[in-house]
């Protein structure tokens, strides 16, 4: 059952439209899976939330603060685990349904950790790097109570990076007196961070776009895809898709795309991207908007841009035939639905992008060790978590008749429910 909403049910400052979308999910396959209404109770809500006043002094001497968040939304299987993301957009829904899409994530690749998510409202593109060093380090200090290599270990997402958890993870250290490099992944490697973890998210996207244009039949010679968005995971996939045969068509940032019809020089693109700064002007391709993109004839379309991209409004116009989520949240459920129901194939986020995380793990289990693995033995071990969780989806999708996404909802759904029932709810 679906649960209803009573004098005891909270009504939550959450209760944003994309922390919604994922409640809702999770509804729908509550009802499919005949999940224990208390089980399902429990996840419908994160544990717990922290909002803080981030005040940073400004390059002009002035004092600004910056609202910033982290929520956890379940540690049954193991500390909390998610991204920080620096965007105007971020708020308490956003970060809260994103840390209950981090704790399905999880369950799925069958890692000990469940999800958080945090960020800070902020135009990161208009601060200094002296600025975004002050306001990283001041927010780790508001949030240092959560973090922690047993606790809470974030990991870079939208408008962060590598440096910026290395200026966490110093901050976290500095406070508790010795180096904790495990406190944070996504580091650079010169200070414990894992090979191949830059590449992991978009190395897992093209893993999954690789696996699933083999098992449903999608027989072109040379498949044609079409990428939203250039950055860290958008162009990693581009390029390995590329050196694998595939032909890129379309590839997009924030400011517009770029289209050819015979395939984009995408090793001459990313060079000229990194020259520029940009994707506009490239001499290779033809210049058309992020919605005109989404909408060209392809065989795999790949959002790796922001959420809720393809919605009621565009769903009707999408002409690709497989949909392989770089991005968290891409897809609303009302389209997930109709393209189910047209037989466009959907890879849901929770599986397409979860190499990231599954790198993280492989970072934090480095760190805590004091053993490092190198890039090769990292991207053997990405590929064979990777390879059985997609087998495990597919599998599952086809035997029951449940579109991808409800199926890899299931499969983490019911084994964080399994580990919730045996321990049961104290007091």
């Amino acid at each position: 059952m679906v649960a209803v909403k009573s004098a005891y049910t909270p009504t939550m400052e959450c209760e944003t439209e994309h922390f919604l979308m994922a409640q809702r999910q999770l509804d729908e396959i509550a009802r499919e899976m005949g999940l224990d209404p208390e089980l399902h109770e429990r996840l419908r809500y994160p544990k717990r939330a922290l909002i803080v006043s981030v005040p940073v002094r400004l390059d002009n001497g002035s004092v600004h603060s910056f609202t910033g968040y982290r929520v956890h939304h379940d540690v049954t299987l193991g500390p909390a685990k998610g991204g920080i993301r620096f965007h105007p957009e971020v708020n308490l829904g956003e970060v809260s349904g994103l840390a209950m899409l981090m704790t399905w994530k999880c369950a799925l690749m069958n890692l000990p950790y469940g999800g958080a998510k945090g960020g800070i409202r902020c135009e990161p593109w208009n601060l200094s790097t002296g600025e975004l060093e002050r306001m990283t380090r001041r927010y780790t200090s508001e949030i240092i109570n959560l973090i922690g290599p047993d606790k809470d270990i974030p990991a870079p997402d939208m408008y962060t990076n590598e440096q910026t958890m290395a200026w966490i993870m110093d901050t976290y250290s500095i406070n508790v007196g010795h180096t904790v490099p495990s406190v944070v992944t996504g580091k650079p490697v010169s200070i414990g961070g894992s090979y191949g973890r830059h590449e992991a998210t978009g190395r897992g996207v093209a893993y999954c776009t690789r696996r699933a244009v083999s098992r449903f039949g999608i027989s072109a010679s040379q498949p044609a895809v079409v990428v939203q968005g250039f950055g860290n995971v958008g162009a990693v996939t581009a390029s390995l898709l590329h050196d694998s045969g595939y032909k890129v068509i379309a590839v997009s940032d924030v400011n517009g795309g770029l289209y050819n019809a015979d395939g984009l020089d995408i090793p001459r693109l990313k060079a000229y991207q990194c020259e520029m700064g940009k994707l506009m002007g490239f001499s290779g391709g033809k210049s058309i908007s992020n919605s005109e993109l989404l909408e060209l004839p392809c065989d795999v379309l790949i959002p790796a841009a922001l959420g809720n991209q393809i919605n009621a409004k565009n769903v009707s116009k999408i002409k690709a035939r497989l949909i392989v989520e770089g991005a968290n949240g891409p897809t609303s459920p009302e389209a997930d639905q109709y393209l189910h129901e047209k037989g466009i194939i959907v890879v849901p986020d929770i599986l397409a992008n979860a190499g990231g995380v599954t790198v993280s793990y492989f970072e934090w289990v480095q760190g805590l060790m004091h053993l490092f693995w190198s890039e090769g033995e990292v991207n053997e071990r990405l590929e064979q978590i990777m390879g059985k969780a997609c087998d495990q989806v597919f599998d599952m999708s086809q035997k029951s008749g449940l579109r991808p996404r409800m199926a890899a909802l299931r499969i983490g759904i019911g084994r964080l429910a399994e580990a919730k029932r045996l321990r049961g709810l104290y007091p």
